[in-house]
């Protein structure tokens, strides 16, 4: 199920403030602690490894995690600790691009769909069917099949497969924005169309995507990293985790933390901003109500 699928399709307005008195919960304090950790590997980090994350040392080749290297050495001697942490800002920047692909493209669609009449609405419609009827790992497959490998075509390839679903809850909020009273109130008053749709109903209906957003880059980074995993993406030994994922694939009786640590990093990403997104979504209901 993806992202846009678990966030629904029964969003309303959103507003990030919660009802008085809600304090933030555990799970919340722990989702922005991994965050901003993720954030400031991805931003600064030589702060937290100032080591270089490409230098070799074949003498200190497959040492088990110690004191010395938290998360032990690859087959080359490289620390993997400093690779996964220099490997957040390739692999957080491959999740925000794509998430933003697939929004910009969904918004298009969406909003044609939704206010360019019954014909394109009819045509855009039938097309965002045909594109969700097919996995999105598949679409992202599909794609670099026929483009190539690489990491931007990755990115580019995790972008579009993750359309179709924004799409369809874009179309529905702004259907349902425009069935409102102060829709109807506007249209009496004798606003201009552009003017409706910019100033109220796209205000409206687009408020929900920054929770669709949150919810997104997390599924976003565990699909680049699976394409980069397969070979389709970046390749080692750049330090990005789903590249550093194949690189220990053949080690992995010998070495397990070369699989497990860039493993966990993308798990805790990946779980972080789903339970982030998620938070937000149930106080924007809480809200609302």
């Amino acid at each position: 199920m993806t992202a846009p699928e678990t966030a629904g399709t029964g969003l309303r307005t959103a507003h990030l403030a919660s009802r008085p008195g809600a304090r933030p919960t555990v799970g919340e304090i722990i989702s922005v602690l991994i965050l901003l950790l993720i954030v400031l590997a991805a931003v600064a980090p030589r702060l937290l490894a100032p080591g270089d994350p490409l230098g070799i040392s074949p003498a200190d080749a497959f040492q088990a995690p110690s004191w010395q290297h938290p998360f032990g050495t690859d087959e080359s001697g490289r620390d993997v600790y400093t690779r996964v942490v220099h490997g957040a800002g390739e692999s957080l920047l491959i999740g925000l691009a794509a998430t933003a692909i697939g929004l910009g493209l969904a918004l298009v669609i969406g909003i044609l769909g939704a206010v360019a009449g019954r014909a394109v609405d009819f045509a855009t419609t039938r097309i965002n069917e045909v594109l969700f009827a097919l996995p999105g790992l598949l679409l992202a497959l599909v794609f670099i099949a026929i483009v190539g490998p690489g990491v931007a075509t990755t990115t580019v390839a995790v972008g579009l497969s993750t359309a179709p679903g924004y799409a369809r809850i874009i179309r529905t909020q702004i259907r349902a924005v425009r069935g409102s009273a102060y829709i109807e109130a506007a249209v009496v008053l004798g606003h201009s169309s552009p003017r409706i749709l910019g100033r109220h109903i796209l205000p409206n209906a687009l408020a929900p995507v920054f929770v669709l957003a949150t919810l997104g880059v997390g599924q976003a980074i565990v699909w680049a990293s699976s394409l980069s995993f397969l070979g389709l993406g970046a390749v080692p030994p750049a330090p990005e985790w789903g590249a550093m994922l194949a690189a220990g694939r053949p080690y992995i009786e010998l070495a397990w933390w070369m699989t497990v640590c860039p493993g966990l990093a993308i798990v805790a990403t990946a779980a972080a901003s789903t339970a982030l997104g998620r938070s937000i979504q149930a106080r924007t209901r809480q809200g609302d109500g």
